[in-house]
């Protein structure tokens, strides 16, 4: 009876436990039933929404850059080909196997370890996003890649344009380059909308105007997994690239040309300019660099070697390099002795090829002297005596500083070119606060013909020559004349002239000073180097010693036509070449040839022929 009692107690406890464990398991799917319907049913569509969000990548599609055109905009100087980029997503190569594949990669690829260790850094490893190792890639070398995949684990590849720049000679200094964005440049262009494997405009025009030229990204959608390796690509959202807007230069490619053929390989620059508008019409440095290696070698590669050479083709020496103005600066002596009325311009000082001053003598460039010299003869001649004399006994260094900037001397002209330098004026103050020592009167005479600390860059020399052509008003020199539609072609942008200075001296004062430089050509030390009869030249030669024996700056300044009443019609030249090249006095030669092709539409291989023509009547004309 005791066992049966027992049974059936435990019997009754079972059923107990086993109608608990039921309702536990029930409550328990309710729970979760519950749970389930609110996550799928009543928050079902937040719940989705963020996780779309967090499975969702955006993928930025890099926007063509726009054209650039010289004046005639007919043929496009700067344009984009077709090319590919190569990528690696680090997290797909084992970490032992990267520097293998890296070193397989700058073979195939002819660059450096260095400089794809410089873009993918370890700490870049774990991403599974693609990383740009070199772009400009050639179809042939992505076949070859393509051939030995198995040896490039996380490499790929896909389209992507560069640029090709058409005219490969001293416009480089004009254009610039791109190059590919750097983490750097990344940090502090990211918020302008600036993405990792970006284009950025480098020099030139390509780096003052990047923002323009390089229009809107477009924007592609991809779903990842949770390593952010791609799972699908959602192309119906995608949100297309804006081409960038093209630009249309002041520049004349034509005249471009002929300048740079007649600098030929001497180092130095060419600044043509229209002294109306500011609009330069040429800007030429040589030497000069090919835009285009940087598409077909790595950058930092290419960047290193030019950087290397000696005489600095990144240099623009029109805008970036700044010399003695020699006695091209008498052009703002004389402007200032006419002005001031410091002295009698028909009195003459007698040159007897020296003058001492202090315990100095200074010398003239014609060592028996000159003889009896007014003011216009003197500018004519070029003689340093008759200006030594004005600088110290009638000017002072006080007026002089004083007419250099108001000629713009010492300041940049702001063209929209980046790293113009302003040069340099020196006065008392300046020397005391940089050397700690007085103004000497030493220094007077060496300004006095544009010799000693004061220097000028080309570009301010033909802006200081456009205010004397304009009688008193000068415009900022501007490269980039219209911004365009690149589809439709229409001006949605033009550069309008700005005045840069506008002076006091009188207008009577220029037309002298005009008067004058027309000397130089007819009787002056131009004489028998400006050829030319297609127009009439006014100018002024400048010859300054560079501390070497027989190592000389060579200037010319010069506008035509000097008869003319029509500013459109007029153009300033400025030629200077260094002193590391051969003394021939080329800047006055090279001048010659500029204005003889500018005004008969010729070009450099027909304006020397002429010449060598109108060399040989006038050696005639003198025999007889």
């Amino acid at each position: 009876m005791e066992d049966k009692g027992f049974s059936a107690k435990s019997s009754a406890d079972r059923r107990k436990r086993f109608i608990a464990l039921i309702v536990l398991i029930a409550a328990s799917f309710s729970v979760y039933a519950v749970y389930l319907f609110s996550l799928q049913i009543v928050n079902g569509l937040e719940y989705q929404s963020r996780a779309t969000q967090v499975a969702r990548r955006v993928v930025s599609i890099p926007a063509a850059r726009g054209e650039i055109y010289d004046r005639n905009y007919d043929v496009p100087l700067v344009l984009n080909i077709p090319s590919f980029a190569v990528d690696v997503i680090p997290a797909e190569v084992p970490r032992t196997e990267l520097p293998i594949l890296f070193t397989r990669l700058a073979e195939i690829l002819e660059i450096s370890e260095e400089s794809i260790h410089d873009k993918i850094r370890p700490e870049h490893y774990h991403l599974y996003q693609p990383m740009e190792v070199l772009s400009g890639v050639s179809f042939g070398t992505i076949t070859r890649i393509a051939e030995r995949i198995e040896e490039f684990p996380g490499v790929t590849w896909r389209d992507k344009p560069i640029r090709s720049y058409l005219e490969t000679g001293s416009l480089s200094h004009v254009l610039g380059y791109v190059g590919n964005i750097t983490s750097e440049d990344l940090q502090v262009l990211y918020n302008q909308g600036y993405e990792r494997n970006a284009l950025l405009g480098r020099m030139g025009i390509e780096k003052q105007y990047d923002q323009v030229l390089r229009g809107k990204d477009g924007v592609s959608f991809k779903t990842v997994d949770v390593k952010g390796r791609s799972v699908s690509q959602e192309s119906a959202e995608d949100i297309p690239p804006e081409t960038g807007k093209n630009l249309v230069l002041t520049i004349d490619r034509h005249i471009q040309t002929l300048c740079e053929k007649a600098l030929g390989e001497r180092i130095g620059s060419v600044v043509v300019l229209k002294p109306s508008t500011g609009e330069v019409l040429a800007l030429v440095s040589y030497p000069y660099y090919d835009p285009n290696i940087f598409n077909t070698r790595g950058e930092y590669e290419t960047y290193k070697e030019l950087s290397l050479d000696s005489r600095f083709p990144f240099l623009n020496r029109a805008i970036q390099a700044s010399y003695p103005p020699a006695s091209s600066f008498k052009l703002i002596m004389t402007t200032a002795v006419l002005e001031d009325e410091v002295f009698n311009p028909e009195k003459k000082i007698n040159c007897e090829g020296q003058i001492r001053y202090g315990d100095r003598t200074f010398s003239c460039h014609v060592k028996h002297g000159h003889g009896p010299l007014n003011l216009g003869e003197a500018l004519a001649q070029s003689c340093n005596v008759f200006f030594y004399t004005m600088g110290t006994e009638y000017l002072g260094v006080e007026r002089i500083v004083d007419f250099s900037r108001r000629f713009g001397l010492g300041q940049i002209t702001g063209l929209d070119l980046p790293g113009e330098k302003k040069g340099l004026v020196p006065s008392p103050q300046w020397k005391e606060e940089v050397y700690n020592t007085h103004w000497l009167g030493g220094d007077t005479v060496n300004i006095s013909i544009g010799q000693g600390y004061l220097s000028v860059t080309p570009l301010q020399m033909a802006n200081a020559v456009a205010m004397i052509v304009n009688e008193g008003v000068n415009y900022r020199p501007f490269l980039v004349k219209e911004v365009r539609d690149p589809v439709t072609g229409e001006v949605l942008k033009e550069t309008e002239p700005t005045v840069l200075h506008t002076s006091s001296i009188r207008e009577s004062t220029f037309q002298k000073v005009k008067e004058y430089m027309r000397g130089v050509i007819t009787e002056g030390t131009a004489r028998y180097v400006i050829l030319t009869d297609a127009v009439e030249v006014a100018g002024k030669t400048g010859t300054g010693e560079a501390g070497f024996e027989e190592s000389w700056n060579s200037w010319f300044v010069a506008y035509a036509p000097y008869d003319s009443n029509d500013p459109d019609e007029q153009i300033v030249v400025v030629v200077q070449v260094e002193p590391v090249n051969q003394w021939e006095w080329w800047a006055p030669k090279a001048a010659d040839m500029i204005f003889h092709g500018i005004f008969t539409g010729q070009t450099y291989e027909e304006v020397t022929e002429e010449l060598k023509n109108v060399w040989y009547l006038r050696e005639l004309r003198e025999r007889e």
